[in-house]
């Protein structure tokens, strides 16, 4: 079987492949075929290059693994297992996604330099910066699809650099391109993906069922996903991203490619998961961030120039495509980029 990774490279089988996240791009020429491989396998990997024990002899089962790799009774009992979730603390208190200082360098080009914040429980912030301002970049970074030159990535309080699979299981990731396989429909991509990230049988239907009805996919989920419209393929690629039920969501253009009434469809569904979910999305329709988020970062040129509350980023009432043109170097009236000589005057 062939393997063509666009993630960071795990040696396995001498091909590039990796799950951490689960929503990496990695394309499959066959596949269904490696749906009936035995999920140890893919823990086989996982293990060694984490330094875990060996799986235990004989038949290996989930139950088995999370005993092992467990943060605590209570996580592996309520989230894993699929009962109630645990409680959750007061927005705004804990730390669910820390950038600090985070850099990446192609030779002598800075794509991202020094970008640092926070986002806690419960919030729901909008990454905005025009095209090539280092948004995605920066959530590739978070994710821990890219490495950073220098600084580090924490998602609920795991280093994504060293720590990637105990902050994969917190975080649910939608790439600008969906990592979404033609020849499946969406029922047996989530059946896969489901299966990778340890359900059982029972769980695995539950939170297909979920994702599905959230995500308003019942009357496409047994066709070919070669077949679907763009904004339907978007819609799966969210799915995916649901699947595990994730404490932290990153989203690349999750509008991309939908109509108006798809729009508002996500903006209900993301109005629903920021009750309890912490989320990061990125989108170029302003009126989407005034929809959707309480607070706006923005990045130009790959430096962080604002971040605060959506209320506070508009004080004298001119617009937020106004802002966002005067924030990132642009003339407001003609969209034309100002020289320096400009900006300074």
């Amino acid at each position: 079987m062939k393997f063509i990774g666009l993630g960071e490279k795990f040696a396995w089988l001498g091909k590039t492949f990796d799950f951490g996240a689960l929503g990496r791009s990695t394309i499959l020429d066959s596949p269904s075929r490696i749906m009936n491989w035995p999920f140890s396998a893919f823990f086989d990997h996982f293990r060694q290059n984490d330094n875990l024990p060996p799986r235990p002899a004989g038949q290996f089962t989930r139950e088995q693994w999370m005993s092992e790799n467990q943060e605590s009774p209570a996580e592996a009992t309520e989230e894993n297992v699929g009962s109630s979730p645990p409680a959750r603390s007061a927005p705004n208190e804990t730390p669910m996604i820390q950038a600090e200082n985070l850099s990446k360098f192609y030779g002598i080009f800075a794509a991202t330099r020094d970008v640092s914040f926070e986002i806690n429980r419960g919030e729901v912030v909008a990454f905005l910066g025009p095209n090539g301002a280092g948004k995605s970049t920066t959530m590739k970074m978070l994710t821990g699809y890219l490495a950073p030159s220098e600084g580090v990535a924490r998602i609920a309080g795991h280093d994504m650099s060293r720590e990637r699979l105990q902050g994969s299981r917190k975080l649910g990731y939608l790439p600008e391109t969906g990592p979404l396989y033609p020849d499946m429909t969406p029922f047996s991509l989530l059946d896969f993906f489901a299966e990778a990230r340890g359900m059982g049988k029972k769980e695995k239907l539950q939170q297909i069922e979920k994702a599905v009805d959230l995500c308003a996919l019942s009357s496409v989920i047994y066709k070919p996903i070669t077949k679907l419209s763009k904004g339907y393929r978007q819609r799966v690629g969210m799915a995916q991203a649901l699947i595990h039920e994730p404490e932290v969501l990153i989203l690349d253009e999750p509008t991309s490619g939908l109509d108006p009434n798809q729009i508002r469809g996500v903006r209900q569904t993301m109005k629903r998961l920021g009750e309890e979910k912490t989320i990061l999305l990125s989108t170029h329709i302003l009126q989407e961030v005034e929809a959707m988020a309480s607070r706006v970062i923005m990045i130009n040129e790959g430096r962080k120039v604002y971040d605060g509350k959506l209320e506070d980023i508009d004080p004298k009432k001119v617009g937020l495509d106004h802002v966002f043109a005067d924030l990132t170097g642009h003339d407001p009236t003609t969209g034309v980029k100002l020289q320096t000589s400009e900006l300074e005057a």
